[in-house]
């Protein structure tokens, strides 16, 4: 047998829509990291970018558990000495709600060219409404159990 190998013209991308309200953060993410790798076709080749679109929308509305939003921070380093800047996530979820999700999905992705290049299959917005109509997306319902 031989294994089979897609070429970039034979891989078909989809546009999937997720609601992030009421879904915990990092079971979200995790989840639409999976579809952006293309972890869930039987085509898939871990060198290769054979994910889908994915849009999330009321990212606002997304539930972090436990004591998190006030002892989990995201950190950014300035490049200055001394820079390192932290923020925590109560505030973060407040004024940039998008952020949050794209963190923790890019956290999930190869740290390398090809997890760069599927992060920006990625559209995350705050409300209910988003601009992708025209490609026609379906709505993926998440498979999330707790406990």
């Amino acid at each position: 047998m031989k294994t089979f190998m897609p070429k970039a013209a034979e891989i078909s991308r989809k546009w999937y829509v997720v609601d992030a309200e009421g879904q915990t953060l990092g079971r979200l993410a995790s989840e639409v990291a999976k579809v952006l790798r293309g972890k869930n076709k039987v085509t898939f080749t871990p060198h290769a970018d054979m994910g889908d679109f994915v849009i999330v929308i009321n990212a606002d509305k997304v539930v972090l558990t436990g004591n998190k939003l006030d002892q989990k921070f995201h950190y950014h380093h300035t490049g200055y000495p001394g820079g390192l800047k932290s923020v925590k996530y109560r505030d973060l979820l407040k004024n940039k709600p998008e952020d949050v999700i794209m963190y923790a999905v890019k956290g999930m992705l190869p740290k390398n060219s090809l997890g760069r290049t599927t992060l920006k299959k990625l559209r995350v917005y705050r409300g209910a409404e988003h601009p992708h109509a025209a490609q026609k997306p379906e709505t993926m319902e998440l498979n999330i159990q707790l406990g």
